[in-house]
């Protein structure tokens, strides 16, 4: 999640009387559950207007986990500590973080015990994205895809570049390229959304026949937070973002002192170090 500190509103022992559980006399009878919930959010703006709009409303969020916990029914409390955060995380817009537990403290377990719980801690994480195209409806392949990230309800879309022209890139690529790039806020994990972003692509015709070929579409997670992170599948921070202009110039536009965690360098900076 954002690497900051925000202050936190505590909510200890919430009892809630719900039907989850493996065993069908769980779901048929239900049972107690507690729920505690750190929730993190900038309270200083409330505390000095002493205006609860600008605060998350703990008791909102009492009943609206109440109601949620009555009115859904899992088997695992895994299952309804992740569906309960994802959902006060969509339903509080001021929330930026929430550390939750839910306590079972009657499972069935036939031993001698005073409670079972799973914690979780789960959080808005802002990502810059570049996107482009250098085949077909170009314009439209990248609108649509900045269109779908907006109607995601993962996916908070905040600020998006202009849209420049530039020339190929990497060898393999004849045409010439649209591209641009955005700030966003998402509930996705980094593989997830590389996820999502594959599926916006494939939504484009996307085919990957060529590496570094023409492209229908082309969407690659730059930042995410300041995760640095290697898998067979996914590199963040991007490994060749920072020889590649057309994805440091759009990411200017958007915020000029984004700081790169390994390189320690500005995008701006990243920028006047290319060759001319």
């Amino acid at each position: 999640m954002e690497n900051r500190s925000y202050d936190i509103i505590k909510i200890e022992n919430l009892e809630v009387f719900a039907h989850h559980g493996v065993y069908s006399q769980e779901t048929a009878e239900g049972q107690n559950f507690y729920i505690n919930a750190a929730l993190y959010v900038n309270t200083r703006g409330a505390g000095q207007a002493d205006n609860l709009e600008l605060s998350v409303n703990y008791g909102e969020v009492c009943h609206f986990m109440n109601d949620y916990m009555k009115n859904h029914t899992y088997k695992l409390i895994e299952a309804a500590a992740e569906h309960l955060a994802e959902a006060v995380l969509l339903s509080f817009p001021l929330l930026r973080q929430i550390e939750l537990e839910i306590r079972k403290p009657h499972a069935p377990i036939g031993l001698p015990f005073e409670s079972v719980s799973v914690k979780i801690r789960r959080g808005w994480h802002t990502v810059y994205l570049a996107l482009g195209s250098s085949v077909g409806k170009r314009e439209e392949y990248i609108s649509g895809a900045i269109e779908s990230m907006g109607e995601e309800a993962k996916i908070r879309v905040k600020r998006v570049s202009d849209i420049i022209r530039t020339a190929p890139y990497g060898g393999a690529a004849k045409e010439e390229f649209l591209n641009g790039a955005l700030k966003a806020e998402t509930l996705f994990t980094p593989e997830e959304l590389l996820d999502y972003l594959h599926m916006l692509e494939e939504n484009a015709g996307r085919e990957r026949t060529i590496h570094w070929g023409d492209r229908t579409l082309d969407v690659d997670i730059i930042f995410y937070d300041d995760i640095v992170m290697s898998t067979d599948s996914l590199t963040i921070p991007h490994k060749d973002m920072q020889n590649r202009d057309f994805v440091l110039i759009p990411l200017i536009q958007i915020d000029p002192y984004i700081l790169h965690p390994l390189l320690h360098k500005t995008v701006s900076s990243l920028l006047k170090a290319l060759p001319k």
